[in-house]
């Protein structure tokens, strides 16, 4: 045979130990003693957080219990009915029997379960009911009392014994009617001190040798529960004194660590008799319960009582006993006295941290002293050992207020903000004040409510954009974009255009935004000859109570483009016949030819040529950019007497738009053209050529500015954080043609912003060609009016913004 006894309960200690580690918490029922079989305790499954129908399943099984309080054996008291999870009383239970005169008496269940394993500790109290009347130790008390002793002579009796506990064990006596004896219990009924007769007439041993009274018992409990008993009073005829001690009541103070053998007390009684009815000896009364007896012990000849068991404050903290002293006298004589040992705390148990109300989240916006929870701190120790200080971490916006004992407020200091600090981990610190201290902590986090104290912001205060004339009605032209570091409504954002009046007109017949998205739409096509620049404002706006907004400036610059045609004449729509003497020589001028386009830059920029088929024998050719009509060779009878040359006017647009003109040119003698000429009307060529340099003028600031737009763009998407600069310092941008030359100093340079993500910089010049402020005009003569985009001068007129020619 194999035994395998030691392997079972191995087992099980590895499984109670697996079972208790992974389990966590602890249940707590109470009932009253001498509940009946199948009493209800309570709902352990639930409690428990398991499903009733998962026990079985999970061999839901208590696998042991123990008694708190001082308590003998082992039993079964209490069962759990696997088809419903509920805790019942199993068998009777007798707090006496149980936990005898202990003031706590609970029954300690351990409860496993399977799959996973799981241990769960569950304490159910024994509630005291008043089940015990007062037991005397006997039915019968012998008393012997010498005839001669004297009036007010006490007689002390052995007292009655009540199981239960608190005013249930309170015991009053009371003696039945008499002639000779009285009672006298001192009114200590809290220390159920012995009652004692007291002899107030005179004992007649002859007249009356024997007296019997019956002594009554009754507690304090609901209803009240006697006991009687039976007292037979002696008179003896001879003389003798009863051990006293030298005080009723004695009270020692005991530290609960003392160590087993301490010598608690050494009592003395005195016997004024002599011989052996003085020799005495010591011992616990009857009615001493055994956890006293277990605890201390008695010399019962020195009267000496020691400590025999290990003191618990926590447990008891009070023990009361009564203690004789017998002499060897026949009859002995008793005295009594009653002892009482006081243990005094030591810190031997840590604080308690317990957060009873915590109020949270906390409005950022909440005022210093705001409550944010309760605290209530404890320590089982008595005593300094017993005064808890609490204390939270440092450094935070909060401090703890003491309301009252060991109770304190948790409140705010100053003021917290969201955006800086979301939630706040306090650790709460309780100390007591015993040598050496204890303390315990607890953690609380404390989450903060967002409140609308961000307005809504730009990343720039200023967005320009480019958009060309002409542009579809309804498109998008650009994206503002804010941000609220708010949550929820408090930083959703709407977005709005400030309205005004734009050249006499609303705003919002110009531009729209879509309030959620912030896309800005051109409700209409834009003419570059009506309006240069619009400038407007637009508000995002958060959906907080009150709301709150921020602004930014948008300028929209509207682009050119070629979209109007050229409007040119000959100087034969004045004069209807350009006469040329036939002695003209080569590179004499016929005419001028002038043209005027209302684009600008590249669009306004004109060129002229001789309308195809052109024939090799055509004896003139015309300025490709002046205008100018001149002779190729000079001239002879054979090229005819009157020639019709048609001018083709084109600027550089894309596409190209163009314009012809019609010039009559008559051969005529010397003499008759000598009124006529050109050269001789004091036509100057310096307006035309003037005009022909601002066009090439024109046309190198618009590619100027192309060029600077795309480096720009280029820099910013490799380098979105680094704002690029383009600084002309004290030098002169110029640029040259085969008509003359035009600078550009740094001085009429104006801070654009290019792109959505682009802050304002000084890297974006438009440069603006010196036209004369004056163009004479003469016979034979076109003059050419440029229409170029100036430096940006942003004016106020009437609502309206544009940008100025120079």
């Amino acid at each position: 045979a194999v035994n395998v006894g030691p392997r079972v309960g191995l087992l099980q200690l590895v499984l109670l130990q697996a079972a208790w580690e992974v389990g966590s918490g602890q249940l707590h029922y109470s009932v009253p003693e001498e509940s009946k079989h199948g009493t209800f305790v309570g709902r352990i499954a639930q409690d428990l957080g398991l499903e009733v129908g998962e026990l079985v399943s999970r061999r839901f099984r208590m696998v042991s219990s123990s008694t708190g309080g001082g308590g003998g054996g082992r039993r079964d008291y209490f069962e759990v009915n696997v088809q419903n999870g509920i805790l019942f009383v199993n068998s009777r239970i007798d707090r006496e029997e149980l936990c005898a005169k202990s003031p706590v008496c609970a029954v300690h269940l351990e409860v496993l379960v399977e799959k996973p394993l799981r241990g769960f500790h569950v304490e159910v109290e024994i509630k005291d009911i008043n089940d015990n009347a007062p037991v005397f130790s006997v039915n019968e008390q012998n008393l012997d009392i010498w005839e001669s002793r004297s009036l007010g002579s006490r007689f002390p009796l052995e007292g009655a014994s009540d199981a239960d506990i608190g005013t249930n064990s309170l015991i009053t006596y009371r003696l039945s009617p008499n002639d000779h004896l009285s009672l006298d219990t001192q009114g200590n009924h809290e220390k159920n001190k012995p009652p004692e007769l007291v002899l107030k007439n005179s004992l007649d041993r002859e007249e009356s040798p024997v007296h019997h009274l019956l002594l009554t018992a009754t507690d304090g409990g609901k209803p009240e529960l006697t006991s009687t008993v039976q007292l037979v009073i002696a008179v003896l005829d001879t003389n003798d004194n009863a051990p006293v001690f030298n005080q009723s009541v004695y009270e020692v103070h005991l530290l609960e660590n003392v160590a087993n053998g301490t010598l608690v007390i050494k009592l003395e009684a005195i016997d004024l008799d002599d011989g052996v009815n003085k020799d005495l000896s010591y011992s616990f009364s009857n009615v001493v319960a055994p956890a006293l007896k277990e605890t201390f012990i008695i010399d019962q000849n020195t009267g000496e009582i020691r400590l025999k068991k290990k003191l618990d404050f926590e447990d008891v903290n009070l023990y009361e006993t009564q203690v004789e002293a017998m002499d060897k006298g026949h009859p002995p004589m008793v005295g009594k006295c009653t002892l009482l040992v006081e243990i005094l705390d030591v810190n031997d148990n840590p604080p308690e941290v317990s957060v009873t109300s915590l109020s949270v989240p906390v409005l950022e916006d909440a005022p210093p002293g705001t409550v944010v929870a309760l605290i209530s701190v404890s320590d089982k120790d008595s005593g300094d050992n017993g005064k808890v200080t609490c204390s939270i971490s440092p450094r935070l916006p909060f401090k703890l207020l003491s309301t009252f004992k060991n109770y304190y407020s948790l409140v705010l200091e100053e003021a917290v903000d969201r955006e800086r600090v979301s939630q706040y981990q306090l650790l709460i610190t309780a100390r007591d004040e015993g040598l050496p201290p204890l303390s315990a902590t607890s953690s609380i986090l404390v989450p903060i409510a967002d409140v609308n104290d961000n307005a809504p912001a730009f990343p720039q205060p200023v967005y320009t954009v480019f958009v060309k004339e002409n542009n579809p009605p309804g498109a998008p032209i650009f994206t503002v974009s804010a941000w609220d570091p708010d949550l929820q409504e408090n930083a959703f954002v709407s977005y709005s255009v400030v309205e005004r009046s734009v050249a006499e007109k609303p705003l919002s017949s110009y531009i729209s935004v879509q309030s959620e998205s912030g896309k800005l739409y051109a409700l209409q096509p834009f003419d570059y000859e009506e309006l240069k620049l619009l400038e407007f404002q637009v508000t995002a706006k958060d959906a907080g109570l009150p709301p709150l907004c921020g602004n930014v400036t948008v300028q929209v610059f509207i682009l050119d483009e070629n979209d109007n045609v050229i409007r040119s004449w000959a100087a034969a729509e004045t004069s209807p016949l350009q006469l040329v003497p036939v002695s003209a020589s080569t590179g004499h001028v016929v005419a001028k030819l002038r043209a005027v386009d209302a684009d600008s830059g590249y669009n306004a920029w004109l060129r002229y040529e001789l309308q195809e088929p052109r024939s090799p024998a055509v004896p003139f050719r015309v300025g490709r950019y002046s205008g100018e009509i001149r002779t190729t060779r000079p001239l002879d009878e054979a090229d005819g007497r009157m020639q019709s040359l048609v001018i083709v006017v084109k600027d550089h647009g894309e596409p190209a738009l163009s314009a012809t003109a019609t010039v009559s040119v008559s051969l005529v003698e010397s003499a008759q053209a000598g009124q006529s000429d050109p050269q001789e009307t004091g036509v100057s060529e310096g307006p035309m050529v003037d005009m022909n340099v601002s066009l090439i003028i024109a046309i190198c600031s618009v590619s100027s500015l192309f060029l600077l737009v795309i480096i720009l763009y280029i820099a910013m998407r490799c380098q979105p954080d680094t704002a690029l600069m383009y600084s002309a310092g004290n030098h002169t941008l110029v640029c040259a043609s085969e008509v003359g030359s035009w600078s550009y100093s740094q001085r009429n340079s104006r801070n654009l912003c290019v792109g959505e993500a682009a802050a304002a910089k000084n890297d974006l010049m438009v440069f603006t060609p010196n036209f004369p402020q004056s163009i004479e005009n003469g016979a034979g003569e076109t003059q050419l009016v440029p229409n170029l985009c100036g430096t940006v001068k942003p004016t106020e007129k009437k609502g309206r913004a544009s940008l100025g020619d120079s």
